[in-house]
């Protein structure tokens, strides 16, 4: 443990020198690669030197009970030292479980309506809208890069990516079924109606992460339909990408140009295939996922939202919160924290026991 912390420590002054060299800044990825390991590093750093102020001080604080004058003050001074010891171990405890290596990632998420029609399409849209909002009380940046929408104002699908500190980290979990529980607008006799939107959070795949290779693709052009501008119909601007080995297709017309809509499809390919790939290389990860949060299958009823009751349930920690307005206007937190903690909770269990 000690020579472990030691190597942390040293790492972190590393770190440190390197990104005060000359030059450095050369080199956006790389300097960008660097601060993110400062800012993993740091906490732990931080919490390794007051565990060590903690133990000097019980070291002194039981020399001190020899006197008999001191004594009292030496055990305040070593009760104190010892409960801040404790804290800070299980707090590095914490700090040192193993790291999802995509918690750092921007993603892209896929809303797709489910069960339910244009009631499915209108929540589909009131979930983007959710994740947008909370991206921007987070600071994150979001840009759409495919949407199909409905003449009513729902979406069947919208793929979008959200870029920023920790994004995969906090939003991970949000993968699965989602069910909503309301009166449709076009419902006259009042009664309530069920219906599911699928989401999937994908950590997006950079280009060292994946290759594809361009004899592998096939890229048809078209016109661009649904609501939108003048520039819909008129040009060839969508772009239809299919990788041949899986059969994976992407499409992307959201932009007027034809090279912006494929360089989004691109991203948005290079991503699936890179979840897949993880997928199969991943199956002891996800049966762990499976024992805590849920596996973030598509398939899996994570969550419902029911608007009688004014209340929000996630179903895999058994939490009910009675705000459904305000989680959809992107106050997330509450269930996003204790997603998070159950799913700390579960790995410090499972180390304990290995």
């Amino acid at each position: 443990m000690i020579d472990k912390l030691d190597a942390i420590a040293a790492r972190l002054d590393e770190v440190q020198a390197r990104l005060s060299a000359p030059g450095l800044y050369d080199d956006p990825a790389a300097a960008a690669k660097l601060l993110k390991e400062q800012r993993r590093l740091a906490p732990i750093v931080q919490a390794i030197h007051a565990r060590a102020d903690a133990l000097r001080t019980i070291e002194d604080a039981q020399e001190l009970l020899r006197d008999p004058e001191m004594r009292d003050f030496a055990q305040e001074e070593l009760t104190q030292a010892q409960a801040r010891a404790a804290e800070l171990e299980e707090e590095l405890k914490i700090l040192l479980l193993p790291r999802d290596p995509n918690d750092d990632k921007n993603i892209i998420v896929e809303i797709r309506g489910g069960a339910g029609g244009e009631e499915s399409a209108l929540f589909a849209h009131s979930l983007h809208r959710m994740y947008t909002m909370y991206a921007e009380k987070r600071g994150w940046s979001t840009d759409v890069l495919s949407i199909n929408p409905t003449e009513l104002g729902g979406c069947k699908e919208v793929v979008f990516q959200i870029a920023g500190d920790g994004v995969y980290s906090r939003l991970k979990f949000e993968s699965g079924v989602h069910r909503v529980q309301r009166v449709p607008e076009t419902e006259s006799q009042g009664r309530v109606h069920t219906s599911t939107v699928t989401v999937a959070v994908l950590p997006e795949a950079e280009e060292v992460d994946f290759e594809i290779n361009p004899a592998d693709l096939k890229i048809d052009t078209f016109r661009s339909s649904g609501a939108g501008g003048q520039h819909i119909n008129k040009t060839e601007s969508a772009i239809r990408i299919t990788h041949l080995p899986t059969g994976t297709v992407v499409e992307c017309q959201d932009e007027r140009s034809q090279h912006k809509n494929r360089d989004k499809a691109m991203r948005v390919l290079r991503t699936r295939l890179y979840e897949a790939e993880c997928e199969k290389q991943n199956a002891a990860i996800a049966a762990e996922r499976k024992a805590q949060v849920g596996t973030g299958d598509r398939s899996e009823r994570i969550r419902t939202y029911n608007f009688p009751e004014n209340r929000v349930s996630d179903h895999r920690i058994k939490l009910t919160i009675y705000k459904l307005a305000q989680f959809l206007d992107g106050d997330m937190d509450e269930i996003l924290d204790a997603l998070i903690t159950a799913d700390t909770a579960h790995k410090l269990q499972a180390q304990e026991e290995m």
